[in-house]
């Protein structure tokens, strides 16, 4: 057996100095490092993975669900979305930071090389999935996103100013004269512990993702980033700073049997959508809210269980668009989690099932309190991320509030006095406390025991017993942790997460225990308080670890809104001191001295037992450079690390060995040295196809940052004559998004013998809005040419020759086609014989045509229009009724017999057309 590791003496500590400490590497740790070293602050970042591939960013990112764009959507109905989504319970300074900051981000991030959709013209492609406002925004590069910014903390200017600690672990911020002075903890691989002292700490460690257990059994098969363990919701407390909706849970659909999302919401727009087995839709309600997870949990315990999202029905290009971003950008294990069970979105829909339960900022309301500057309750202590309670804050706040911590955070010095050494003592001893019990109950044991509790008496739905029996629980579990063993580094990392875990669970159970309503929906279901309370319970929950180190708790009224919410009104006014809250007696059933009573049947729920632990629960890879054993390799690698460039590169780049000039090109990628952009469109020419797919892949990548230069269009251009088709469709893509080529040039590809090459050419000529040689490649023998036309016409410059092309693709022999041109009709005008076609199209066979006939005959003259969308709210098909009532909506407000059509449409069979047509009304 191996020796265990020896303890390290507290004396030996090695100290550290900066003026801003940033805890945790992700999202938020990330922009707030580079925000306070722009503000000229000396910055020490620690991760206790590595920075490269840390936090819940790097699991994947299909895109942003809270981009307000100017234009798009408005700041002020964002904030009352978010409003309404968490039940009135927000601090609506801080939303709306969110809301009126988030833009700039997104542009930020864009000149750091993050890719969001856009149209032909570079407009961003903001979709509308909520049933108000039009907030998401896709990413196509999402994988890459934590490869951007870790491009962004080493260039040159900024690793003069951040520096990163990679495998240190912080357990505790340390204080001093009353604001937060700095941190302690240790490496991961070596043992040593670290001490800190700063002038500002920023914790930025994430949701505690690792709270309640998977159905699947597996500890780190978690929803959540599973090395988000809870560690800053700890460190806050045990700071002494105020943590505040700890009883509003994060509870998420997801895959039956796989950590991730389902993600209905990046479906939604290509047709998919949630049913239950008969194939119904059922939500009434929008997917931030609990309440859609309380309909969610009702249909799966219902005899209308299991439930699905439903894309068997979708067309192949559908298909094909959703399996790309689902399966390399969200979660690149996706596609082979299906493929190992047989399935295929074409021939079978997903079983979809609930998430453990978890804390989150970022997804619900459960977090450390924060003002509108990330500022906590501790002077010089600040919260980002999914750790802060900024309600529903997602990847866009995160990076807000990182941003908003940094600069704030930038003005303070390093604490000069001597660093608490009390303070420094507990840290130590948390730390290295299993080193005295080697031979202890190993820590993937006491999880698991720890997590079952969780599961048994605190996920919802909640009552007063359980939740007292949970907290008798986790008051043992004490003693087991304190006996828990290990021998390495990181098995002590392990150990130290589970005393997060703990401190976690104890405060979800005192605060929903102290909260005595119903509210969120499922997120905090009180089956002895079942009825929402807002005369006494229109309160933020608070709580904070008094002096004597209890928990002590207070209700916070809510302040007065900045933005008016029809249904909520609150008054601001004294908070109530509740102080600890104590769990009910439990010792017995019912009263010592009384005899055993009849009752009522049991409700029929059915216990749900959780499956045995997994022997080896943490089946993630260990972390690996991939550099292989190639000395040029090798050099490469350590090249890399400082910052070459492109002279020093150029050998590479022509290396005798594919495999050296692809690395080279990924190196090049990473650095972006300048004359990066011709270098890469040289490696197009490559002979190797290795090569020139990284070259292209890269080329798409790096395409918001690339100048837009001459010898960036000549290589392009050059590429344009390549045999390789991947080459041709990203010189196409790459020359259109930056401005480069011409109609001339474009129209030229519309002869490409290749579908993607013709289908890149079309976008291109959308973005310089040429009409004419659109006009001719709606003959296009191909059907995803002629789709791409039909809608792409809808972003040229309206007229007749837009008319004339839309018009004979209305009639096209091919379905889709047919719906494509229809829908456009509803952007560039429905004349009266287009709108007769439109009506006629309801009879169509294909309810894609029916959809998109709906969609035109908004634009039409209401005397026709509005009759025939009355009759197409019987369509058999759920989503041809939902294109009928938005369209009604446009009519809503010059026809009666529209908005009466609407109200027949609120009692529809379907929750989507029912909510549109409430909504509407």
């Amino acid at each position: 057996m191996d020796t265990p590791v020896e303890i390290p003496a507290l004396a030996d500590a090695e100290e550290l100095s900066c003026d801003v400490l940033v805890i945790g590497g992700g999202t938020a740790g990330t922009m707030a490092a580079l925000t306070a070293a722009e503000h000229g602050a000396d910055v020490l970042l620690l991760e206790k993975a590595h920075v490269r591939h840390s936090g819940a960013l790097a699991m994947g990112m299909d895109g942003v669900n809270n981009a307000v764009i100017p234009g798009r959507a408005e700041p002020d109905d964002y904030v009352a979305e978010i409003t309404r989504a968490n039940d009135g319970i927000v601090d609506q300074s801080t939303v709306r930071q969110t809301a009126t900051r988030g833009f700039a981000m997104v542009r930020r991030l864009e000149s750091y090389g993050v890719k969001f959709e856009k149209d032909e013209h570079s407009a961003y492609a903001v979709r509308q999935v909520h049933r108000s406002g039009t907030y998401v925004l896709p990413m196509p590069e999402g994988k890459d996103v934590k490869k951007v910014l870790y491009r962004q903390l080493r260039r040159r200017e900024m690793r003069e100013r951040i520096r990163i600690e990679n495998r240190v672990m912080p357990v505790r911020v340390l204080s001093a004269q009353g604001r937060a002075v700095g941190a302690a903890g240790f490496n991961t691989r070596t043992g040593r512990f670290v001490s800190v002292r700063a002038g500002a700490v920023i914790l930025a460690t994430g949701a505690c993702g690792r709270l309640g257990l998977p159905a699947s059994g597996y500890l780190y098969g978690t929803y959540e980033n599973p090395t988000n363990a809870g560690d800053g919701y700890a460190m806050a407390y045990h700071a002494g700073a105020e943590l505040t909706g700890i009883e509003c849970f994060q509870i998420n659909p997801l895959i039956k049997d796989y950590n991730g999302p389902a993600c209905a919401y990046v479906a939604n727009p290509f047709g998919g959508y949630q049913v239950n087995r008969h194939g119904e839709r059922f939500v009434d309600s929008d997917y931030w809210s609990g309440q859609m997870m309380a309909e969610f949990a009702a249909e799966i315990a219902s005899e209308r269980g299991p439930v699905y999202l439903k894309l068997s029905h979708l067309p192949e290009e559908s298909i094909s668009a959703l399996e790309s971003i689902l399966h390399t950008t969200e979660r690149p294990t996706r596609g082979a989690f299906h493929a190992g069970r047989g399935h295929d979105y074409r021939t079978h829909d997903i079983e979809m099932h609930i998430s453990e339960i978890g804390l989150c900022g970022g997804h619900s309301a459960s977090g450390v309190r924060v003002d509108d500057h990330a500022r906590t309750t501790v002077p010089r202590l600040y919260a980002a991320g999914d750790l802060a309670c900024v309600p529903h804050n997602y990847m866009i706040g995160a990076f807000v509030f990182g941003d908003l911590a940094g600069a704030d955070a930038a003005q303070y010095k390093p604490y000069e006095g001597e660093l608490p050494q009390d303070q420094l003592r507990d840290a130590h001893e948390l730390v290295y406390r299993p080193l005295h019990q080697p031979d202890g109950p190993p820590q993937s044991q006491v999880e698991y025991k720890l997590r079952r509790f969780v599961n048994d008496y605190v996920a919802p739905p909640k009552s007063g017993a359980r939740l007292s029996l949970a907290l008798e629980a986790f008051e043992r579990m004490r003693a087991d942790i304190a006996e828990m063993g290990a021998r390495t580094p990181h098995e002590l990392m392990r150990c130290a997460e589970v005393t997060f875990i703990r401190d976690c669970a104890e405060m979800a159970a005192r605060a929903s225990l102290a909260r005595t309503e119903s509210r969120w929906g499922l997120y905090h279901d009180r089956t002895d308080h079942p009825a929402r309370d807002d005369d006494s319970w229109f309160h933020h929950l608070d709580l904070h670890k008094s002096p004597s180190g209890s928990m002590e708790f207070t209700a916070r009224p809510v302040a007065p809104y900045l933005v008016p919410v029809p249904g909520f009104a609150p008054t601001g006014g004294a908070s109530r001191h509740l102080g600890e809250v104590h769990p009910e007696s439990v010792a017995t059933a019912g009263a010592r001295d009384a005899a055993p009573m009849a009752s009522a049947p049991p409700s029929g729920t059915v216990p749900v037992t959780d499956p045995d632990p997994d022997p080896d629960p943490d089946r993630r890879g260990l972390d690996h450079t991939g550099a292989g054993t190639s000395p040029r390799l090798l050099e490469l690698l350590a090249l890399t690390e400082q910052e070459p460039e492109l002279t020093a590169l150029l050998p590479y780049l022509g290396d005798p060995s594919p495999a050296v000039r692809r690395s080279a090109v990924d190196v090049l990628t990473e650095t972006v040295p300048p004359g990066t952009g011709p270098a890469l469109a040289a490696a197009l020419r490559d002979p190797h196809g290795d090569v020139r797919a990284t070259a292209a892949a890269s080329l798409r990548e790096l395409v918001e940052t690339l100048p837009a230069e001459p010898n960036l269009r000549e290589g392009l251009a050059a590429a344009l004559t390549e045999d390789d088709p991947v080459v041709r469709a990203a010189a196409l893509d790459v020359l259109r998004a930056l401005r480069l080529g011409d109609a001339e040039l474009f129209a030229d590809a519309l002869a490409d013998p290749e579908i993607a090459v013709r289908v890149e050419a079309v976008r291109a000529l959308v973005s310089v809005d040429a009409a004419e040689p659109l006009s001719r490649a709606a003959a296009d023998p191909s059907r995803e040419v002629r789709v791409t036309v039909a809608k792409a016409l809808a972003n040229v410059t309206p007229g007749r020759l837009v008319t004339d092309t839309l018009d004979p693709l209305t009639t096209d022999p091919d379905a889709l086609v047919r719906a494509a041109a229809f829908a456009t009709l509803a952007v560039t005008g429905c004349s009266a014989s287009l709108a007769a076609r439109a009506v006629a199209a309801q009879a169509d066979p294909a309810w894609q045509v029916r959809s998109g006939a709906a969609t035109a005959l908004s634009a039409a003259d209401a005397r026709v229009a509005v009759p025939a969308l009355a009759r197409a709210l019987e369509d058999p098909n759920a989503d041809v009724r939902k294109a009928t009532v938005l369209a009604l909506v446009r009519h809503s407000a010059i026809d009666e017999g529209a908005s009466a059509a609407l109200a027949t449409a609120t009692a529809d069979s379907d929750a989507d057309v029912r909510a549109y047509a409430s909504r509407a009304l």
